[in-house]
């Protein structure tokens, strides 16, 4: 280990001890996760983004994960269109921060290893070792049309982004000068100095879904990031453990799983339910939402979902990105997060309708709340 790096256990919240980690979602989106009209949602600006992770940053949030997003999602409020671009934000917000993990996400298609490990390593050393890289590998073709560049098939996209961060620990990691010969990359002399703050390497995220993506995010990342799109939690304790089961038994690995969470709170549970439709059942935007599933459900991603799923799934993306609903009171929604965290989640992205509005309740009236119950505990 060089004199200025450091184990990354010590740097990466992420890596953290506490029971039940945190972290906000889209927060570089406009609209954030809201598919909807809904008045006093987020708008995108540099200062709102700032407030939003300062507010996660007094909260110790352990990762600020932003989305790689290119183009909208059409509709009548076209959501996610206005964005930050994540490595670029990251810095930013790393610079803008003193406690949370901040992560950038990055398609492997657009982005050339040799440049993406440098710009990974700048946000380490402006974050002191909070900096995690969370891999995409793309399912959303019609933002690579815009490039220009054709999406490569379910698998080839995997077998490519093998080679892809195959190559970009190496030069994290190693000092000498290495060739690299692939079906997708050659590198002639690869180097990088400096290496990153966090030793052996930067904490790595993906969110395979797929029988593929599951084996790719167990083999070659730290954090796994899944859905939990219904409230059977006994299929999602065991959804959950089959992650750990692959990387242990597989790959000899451990893997922290994460899932993502909507809070929608109010004094009364009425108030949270009643709310939650104006929001989505009056305001959303059922026509982007559905652009959003019908992309996912491409043949070329290896999905397809029936028209049920389709109308349900759409409800998701609408109310907060296809995030757990947490809908009630304070106590309700603490229940939810202590439910959340004994089916064996390591954390749990969350996002607000209100961005702003409700994520200062939440530090003000709920966060007293999960502290007490004992879900910020180190164990």
């Amino acid at each position: 280990m060089k004199p200025q790096q450091k184990d990354r256990r010590e740097t990466n919240p992420a890596l953290g001890h506490r029971k039940l980690k945190l972290g906000t979602f889209q927060t570089n989106l406009d609209s954030g996760c809201v598919m909807s009209d809904l008045d006093g949602r987020l708008e995108l600006t540099w200062p709102n983004t700032v407030t939003l992770a300062q507010l996660a940053d007094a909260m110790d949030f352990e990762a600020l994960v932003p989305v790689a997003r290119w183009r909208g999602f059409g509709g009548a409020t076209d959501p996610q269109g206005p964005g930050f671009e994540t490595y670029t934000w990251a810095a930013g917000i790393a610079g803008a921060t003193k406690n949370s993990g901040v992560i950038s996400t990055s398609h492997v298609a657009l982005n050339h290893p040799i440049i993406a490990a440098k710009q990974c390593t700048v946000i380490d050393h402006i974050s002191g070792g909070r900096f995690t890289l969370n891999i995409v590998n793309g399912w959303n073709y019609p933002e690579m049309d815009m490039f220009g560049t054709a999406m490569l098939g379910h698998e080839e996209r995997y077998a490519c982004a093998d080679e892809w961060v195959t190559i970009v620990k190496r030069l994290w990691t190693q000092d000498e000068k290495f060739d690299f010969d692939g079906k997708y990359y050659r590198i002639r002399g690869g180097y990088l100095q400096p290496k990153p703050i966090q030793s052996p390497h930067p904490v790595i995220m993906n969110a395979g879904a797929s029988e593929r993506g599951r084996h790719f995010a167990c083999q070659h990342c730290d954090l796994v990031f899944t859905n939990i799109r219904s409230h059977d939690l006994a299929t999602h304790t065991a959804h959950i453990g089959a992650y750990h089961t692959l990387a242990r038994e597989a790959y000899g690995r451990e893997v922290k799983v994460w899932s993502n969470a909507t809070v929608i709170q109010a004094e009364t549970e009425k108030e949270a339910r009643d709310f939650y439709h104006y929001y989505v059942h009056e305001k959303g935007d059922w026509v982007a939402a559905r652009n959003v599933i019908d992309t996912m459900a491409a043949e070329m991603n290896k999905r397809d979902y029936p028209e049920a799923q389709r109308k349900a799934m759409s409800e998701m993306m609408i109310s907060g990105w296809g995030g757990f609903p947490l809908i009630g009171t304070k106590e309700q929604v603490v229940d939810g997060l202590l439910a959340l965290s004994k089916i064996g989640l390591d954390g749990l992205l969350l996002s607000f309708p209100r961005y702003i509005e409700d994520m200062r309740r939440f530090r003000d009236v709920t966060y007293p709340l999960v502290k007490q119950v004992g879900l910020r505990d180190e164990v």
